[in-house]
């Protein structure tokens, strides 16, 4: 018997270790096989770059995705595959190779804009997956072959602005099928533009060199994306295109029986042929006024027809295509026809109301209202509609909310309508649809704190002071800290906090916008776009904390007393050398403090010292790890206790600051930053 085990024993080690060679073996092949040749295929990419300095974090010790989450820099993740490159701000130079991408079947975008590439447009035609193309403000030059684009039949987006472009727009453009945003302004392109029979929906051609009538297919856009094109005629153009005239046909030598019928024929009497002529006339006008009758009547009739069902009609545009901020211009256009709001078509359906005011309006008051495009961000569009009893309200489109079933997305509505604080947007109702989904909230006459701090100064819409900064910091803080006592089992209560989604009322009360919609927002829209993602945290972690929404009003705070635009915002992650901390912490190494404020903000002669303070504060929240960055009761305690003017000589404060050049302080409960 001990023989006999013995014997097992020697039989079943084997078998064993040939088991766990066997496993090893097959989890190699999976990723040589799957997302090692992805990676592999973009090593080689970032090898043919001329500066690939900031994709340091490109190395294969380290797999690009995690599931969802990215772990290299400017890579979209979807389902552990790489569903886009987002490469853009990122000083990448040299020519593209795009053949070497090829072989990556799950890839739908490319993102190379604002960046230093040049030579001709890669070749693309094995790309037939990708959905999206953007390679605007590069130094790209040439030609384009025709037929360049023969193969991308799946492509929506193209975006080729502002580089050196020259030759004839290729005609393979117009056969693509699903093409909706065509950005081709800012280029040397000549010739006829291409007659686009697709449902184009965004498309600009401005200040090229291009000539010829515009197509029929074009003319209902705005004049303003032809500009720049001295050649080119007709509409929307108010240039007429010459009329053609046609060289007589030459005389033919009559034959025959033409010279038979050309002999005098019998006399007719003068007066009968006057009755014929007059007759003759009288029967072509009756029927020209009965074809014109009967078109009016039908034009008549389908817009009756409309307006009844203008509103059980359903909105068939795809908003989900990326736009810049110069996207919008074209956009500027009422949605009335025959009485309608809209001119797409809009399934029907009843608006949910959230603050129990069901009757003060209803979906077919929005859809016969007159509305202006306020403008196209990533996650949709935004209208203002003036409904019949004078109100303004703000309808928001989103198409990519659909990361929770039916009624999970209505309870979380629900939730969001229990919110009542001074400091918040309400939602006042919103629409339901499994394909996209309309929020609608009150119209902020103001605008947004981004308009203020970026925009256009006059002597009417002068710069914030620092009064009004302070009073705006405060009610963001009291906004973000309800959203956190109401929402606490949500990781980011607000997730996408920026100075856009931050508006005004009349007396400058900060009302926070667009919060917690993180839960129902698709993931890899989220992971794109929300501020929440572009946090120190997630690039190094692939994850997200309590604390990230910390980090995001730091950034806004620096935003606010600097006037500065954050690179935060542009970058598709956290980088440190494109963020708006490191060069406020520079700044203030180099004893410049001074230079980092406003030079537009008013009303700061005696209060330096707050300003200062609440640099330090801003600065506290965008540490990079998240366990030295302070609570957020900690700061809306602090940022409470500061003051519009200093109650003590700011040359203490300032020398206070100084004082800790080498190191970190504690201040009222947290760090300092690092001078």
């Amino acid at each position: 018997m001990v023989m006999g085990t013995h014997i097992a024993r020697h039989v079943r080690t084997p078998n064993l270790s040939l088991l766990l060679l066997l496993l090893s073996l097959s989890q190699l092949l999976f990723f040589s096989t799957g997302d090692g040749t992805d990676m592999e295929n973009l090593l080689i990419f970032k090898d043919s770059l001329a500066n690939p300095a900031n994709l340091r974090n490109w190395n294969a010790s380290v797999r690009p995705c995690n599931g969802d989450q990215a772990n290299w820099m400017g890579v979209i993740c979807v389902g552990n595959k790489i569903w886009g490159l987002q490469l853009e701000n990122m000083g990448l130079g040299g020519k593209v190779n795009l053949e070497i991408l090829d072989e990556m079947p799950t890839l739908r975008i490319i993102g190379l804009m604002n960046n230093n590439f040049e030579g001709r447009i890669p070749e693309m035609k094995k790309l037939g997956e990708l959905k999206a193309l953007y390679l605007s403000n590069n130094h790209f030059t040439g030609d384009i072959p025709g037929n360049a684009f023969q193969g991308t039949r799946s492509l929506k987006n193209l975006f080729l602005a502002n580089n050196g472009l020259t030759g004839e727009i290729p005609s393979s453009l117009a056969e693509l099928p699903n093409l909706l945003v065509l950005k081709l302004e800012g280029n040397q392109f000549a010739g006829r533009i291409p007659d686009f029979k697709q449902n184009v929906k965004v498309a600009n051609f401005a200040n090229n060199e291009l000539e010829g009538p515009i197509p029929a297919t074009l003319s209902s856009m705005s004049a303003s994306i032809f500009t720049g094109n001295k050649n080119l005629c007709g509409p929307p153009l108010e240039i007429k295109c010459p009329v053609t005239s046609h060289p007589p046909p030459a005389p033919a030598t009559p034959s025959p029986t033409a010279a038979a019928a050309s002999r005098p024929s019998p006399q007719v009497s003068p007066l009968y042929k006057r009755t014929t002529s007059a007759l003759e006339i009288a029967l072509i006008l009756i029927s020209i006024l009965l074809l014109l009758a009967l078109i009016a009547a039908i034009i008549f009739i389908l817009c009756k027809r409309k307006q009844k069902r203008g509103a059980s009609k359903e909105w068939d545009g795809d908003d989900s295509y990326k736009l810049s901020a110069a996207s919008v211009d074209q956009e500027k256009s009422k949605f009335s026809e025959c009485g309608s709001m809209v001119k797409r078509n809009v399934d029907y359906g009843k608006l949910i109301f959230l603050k129990g005011e069901a009757d003060r309006f209803d979906l077919h008051d929005l859809l016969k209202a007159s509305a202006e495009v306020l403008g196209s961000g990533n996650f949709g569009a935004s209208y203002k509609a003036v409904i019949m009893s004078g109100e303004a309200l703000v309808v928001k489109r989103y198409k990519q909310m659909n990361n929770v079933g039916r009624e999970d997305f209505h309870e979380h509505m629900r939730k969001l309508g229990r919110l009542n604080h001074e400091n918040l947007l309400p939602l006042e109702a919103y629409y339901y649809r499994r394909e996209e989904k309309l929020f609608v909230c009150h119209f902020m006459e103001d605008g947004s704190l981004a308009s203020h701090l970026h925009g256009n100064h006059s002597s009417d819409k002068p710069s914030l002071d620092w009064r009004t900064r302070l009073k705006i910091v405060k009610g963001i803080a009291r906004g973000l800290a309800y959203l956190y006592n109401e929402l606490p089992i949500l990781v980011v209560p607000h997730g996408h906090l920026k100075s856009s989604n931050v508006l005004l009322n009349e007396n400058f009360e900060a009302l926070l916008c667009d919060y917690a919609l993180r839960p129902v927002m698709n993931q890899e829209q989220a992971h794109m776009h929300m501020t929440a993602y572009k946090s120190p945290e997630h690039a190094i972690n692939g994850r997200i904390n309590r604390k990230t929404d910390v980090w995001c009003l730091g950034i806004l705070i620096l935003e606010i007393l600097t006037g500065k635009f954050p690179e935060n915002y542009l970058t598709p992650s956290y980088d440190s050398y494109n963020n708006q901390a490191t060069w406020v912490n520079e700044m203030v190494k180099q004893k410049r403090t001074g230079e980092l404020f406003d030079m537009e903000m008013l009303g700061t002669k005696n209060s330096k010292g707050e300003m200062i303070n609440l640099l330090k504060i801003g600065l506290s929240c965008c540490e990079d790890d998240p366990e030295t960055r302070p609570e957020l009761k900690e700061v809306v305690r602090e940022i409470e206790e500061l003051k519009d003017r200093d109650e003590r000589e700011f040359s203490s404060t300032l020398g206070e600051v100084n004082a800790v050049i080498s190191g970190r302080k504690v201040r009222g409960g947290f760090s300092s930053f690092n001078l």
